[in-house]
């Protein structure tokens, strides 16, 4: 991918080496799927208010420690994560206003090992994850290690494709499709449509990088090919030997990579309406 270190996103607050306090769960549940290689895949389920009553809980509020502006100079990857954060951001900001809304910028916290957010204690064995309760993104990029390394997601554009899919989650959030039916498993569940929507955002998102000159040659197919490795039946299999349709939460990894490529081939995020398709 074609990035320019002078093009970086002011949203990212850089929590990396602190400590985290303890955290309440803040209206949701988690959803841990452990797997051989030692990471967690999770799916932050939105419950809403009545979760949060149920458990006797109440939200977190924000912690706003970590300082937003300059990042080391020699972080490269950081450095990539912040523009990709600008280019998604700045994207659907032009998307938001054609149709005559207004965009509102996420933040994302870049931490190590465990911070406090507005969803709970958010922790590097969880992934990257968007949190709605406080409009921000957590990574810990040691995951982009893991994506590589153990998952075998190899490329720059990999990469990105993790950062704008949160971002498409953010985009749920402000287009009000994140709702109690987001809770939902199975292989048609809320769940999955959320995953594969926010799959399809990501390729929109790309779509637009491409007619702007931003990717090289196999930066989609690397994308492709990272949501190919990702699918609920591809690491249940590597799990346990079986595949348990009722428990999936993010979808095959053929519909993942179908919606990340539906929303890449025709740049409309209308062409992502997951909770309409009959079939997915």
């Amino acid at each position: 991918m074609k990035w320019d270190e002078g093009h970086e996103s002011d949203d990212v607050v850089d929590r990396r080496g602190e400590g985290a306090g303890g955290a309440g769960l803040g209206g949701l549940f988690w959803l841990l799927l452990r797997f051989k290689y030692g990471w967690v895949v999770v799916l932050l389920i939105i419950a809403g208010v009545g979760v949060s009553r149920l458990l006797n809980v109440g939200g977190l509020a924000s912690s706003d420690r970590g300082a937003t502006g300059a990042l080391p100079a020699n972080d490269k990857q950081a450095h990539f994560v912040a523009f990709v954060l600008d280019d998604a951001q700045k994207f659907w900001e032009t998307d938001f206003a054609a149709r005559g809304a207004t965009y509102r910028h996420a933040k994302l916290v870049l931490f190590t090992d465990r911070t406090d957010t507005a969803c709970g204690l958010g922790e590097a064995a969880t992934g990257p994850f968007y949190c709605p309760n406080d409009e921000r993104v957590y990574i810990d990029l040691g995951f982009f290690r893991v994506l590589e390394q153990r998952l075998g997601a190899h490329g720059e554009f990999a990469r990105a494709y993790v950062v704008a899919h949160e971002i498409g989650h953010h985009v749920q959030k402000l287009l009000g499709r994140m709702n109690a039916r987001t809770a939902v498993r199975g292989a048609s569940g809320g769940s999955v449509r959320t995953e594969l929507q926010a799959d399809c955002y990501a390729g929109v998102w790309a779509h637009s990088a491409k007619a702007r000159g931003e990717l090289d040659p196999g930066d989609i197919e690397s994308a492709l090919d990272a949501a190919s490795r990702i699918g609920d039946d591809v690491l249940q299999r590597e799990e346990t030997g079986a595949v348990r349709p009722e428990s999936f939460t993010h979808g095959t990894a053929a519909q993942r990579r179908e919606w990340l490529a539906r929303g890449y081939t025709t740049g409309d995020r209308d062409r992502c309406d997951t909770f309409s398709a009959p079939n997915l």
